[in-house]
């Protein structure tokens, strides 16, 4: 592993794999430095930091490490939450953990790290870095070995520069092999439960942080001809081909095909999406290379979802994936499409 004789910062954010990271970068010989990345959270609701703050404090503690808190509120309520909600104002579905990573754990807080005389950042993600010659930076991004855990899809907008100076030290490693270690090792937090959700905001959900921020009501679900069925519950806190559940509705299922913000309403149907044909082109805007985009050989538009076949074609004008098979699901407006190369990340975009 990277690391022996180098400062490198961990994030703590008080989870196993970011305790386990912590440990096995000691255990290779690093000098590390514990660091909890503080975030926003929403007024009125649950507030878990300072008890994450105190597991990560634990952690390093059992580790023997340094330990520092870094304030990134400013930074993570501007880069994160602003742009989620101004996403999902216009009717489309962001990646938030995708803005978390670029802007603020390898933004300002490996600025922080590094100004302050690190060598490398680490984190717990699930991804790999290798040397790669013909990358510009110099490193490729790869898969986790766990494929259930894989976290390349969050990591696509990472400026290759910052890869660069990243260590993932659970990118070769199970879950199952994780949680073990941290056992053996007697960590703090061995059997604490994962977190879910966006991140830093914990058991926040993002239907509770919309209905916090917006005048959410419910207001008719339509079928393709007009016709209404039923009525939903907020048409902005819906995603395209979800399966909802609509009151005062023919029984289903009911999946969302088209919303409507501004008339606040569905469109539905019983039948899920349809596969469109092969040679679907979907457009990119915001787009970030790590390799050279035309390695491209298929793509991902869903944390987990299926991997598309296709190609990245660039022109002064545009840059889109075109598929070279029909789309399994809707592709949505404002969602990551991350592009691969077998295992490697070359990176992605934003739908447009």
């Amino acid at each position: 592993m990277q690391g022996k004789g180098k400062r490198v910062f961990v994030g703590l954010s008080g989870g196993v794999d970011s305790a386990v990271s912590g440990a096995l970068l000691l255990r290779a010989g690093a000098l590390v430095t514990g660091v909890f990345i503080k975030g926003w959270y929403p007024p009125g609701m649950p507030c878990p930091w300072a008890a994450e703050r105190r597991d990560a404090m634990r952690v390093a503690a059992r580790l023997g490490i340094p330990f520092l808190t870094f304030d990134a509120v400013r930074a993570y309520k501007k880069n994160v939450i602003e742009y989620l909600l101004a996403e999902y104002r216009v009717g489309r579905t962001p990646n938030p953990d995708v803005r978390c990573n670029r802007d603020v754990k390898f933004g300002v807080f490996a600025d922080f790290a590094f100004a302050h005389s690190a060598d490398f950042v680490a984190t717990g993600h699930y991804a790999r870095t290798v040397f790669a010659r013909e990358n510009g930076a110099g490193i490729a991004l790869l898969r986790g070995k766990d494929a259930e855990k894989d976290q390349s899809y969050f990591l696509w907008a990472v400026e290759p520069s910052i890869l660069a100076k990243t260590i993932f030290p659970l990118g070769e490693m199970q879950k199952e092999k994780v949680r073990a270690q941290a056992r053996a090792w007697h960590l703090p937090v061995a059997r604490k439960k994962d977190s879910q959700g966006v991140c830093f905001l914990g058991e926040v959900s993002i239907d509770e942080l919309l209905r916090s921020e917006f005048d959410i009501v419910p207001g008719p679900a339509v079928c393709e001809d007009g016709r209404e069925v039923g009525r939903h519950n907020g048409a902005m806190c819906y995603t395209l081909g979800e399966r909802v559940t609509l009151s005062g509705a023919p029984q289903g299922p009911w999946y969302v095909l088209a919303k409507n913000i501004k008339n606040n309403t569905l469109t539905v149907s019983r039948e899920k999406w349809k596969p469109h044909t092969t040679g679907e082109a979907i457009i990119l805007r915001s787009c970030n290379w790590i390799a050279n985009p035309s390695r491209t050989r298929e793509a991902q538009y869903r944390y987990h979802g299926p991997v598309v076949k296709g190609k990245i074609v660039m022109t002064n004008t545009k840059c889109a994936f075109e598929a070279r098979e029909p789309l399994p699901e809707p592709p949505a407006a404002g969602q990551s499409l991350v592009a691969y190369c077998g295992e490697e990340c070359i990176g992605g975009g934003i739908i447009s």
